[in-house]
């Protein structure tokens, strides 16, 4: 059975809020700089530092769902889960 929500702990949860705020201010920065027409390489590099901002986000809760749902699903004995991992493990690495 494959799941489509997941209780997460505070802490948790928490902090993959934290992360997501910060990618939140940063895109607001480069609609400000784009309005202020600022110059193109400036903005490149603050839009390289939200990509490198949402890999982190994304190896985060890789890893937590990895540890945690995999994991539980696996000892559960729910095969499906490993071939949903790989299904999201492809997108992911586009």
């Amino acid at each position: 059975m494959i799941h489509t929500h997941k209780m997460r702990s505070e802490e948790e949860k928490k902090a993959l809020l934290t992360r997501l705020k910060k990618v939140e201010g940063q895109i607001r920065g480069i609609e400000k700089m784009v309005e202020e027409n600022r110059y193109c390489p400036d903005i490149l590099i603050q839009v390289s530092a939200i990509t490198s901002a949402l890999n982190s986000f994304n190896k985060v809760l890789l890893e937590c769902h990895i540890k945690n749902c995999v994991a539980k699903d696996i000892k559960e004995g729910n095969d499906d889960t490993i071939e949903e991992l790989c299904q999201v493990l492809q997108k992911l690495m586009k």
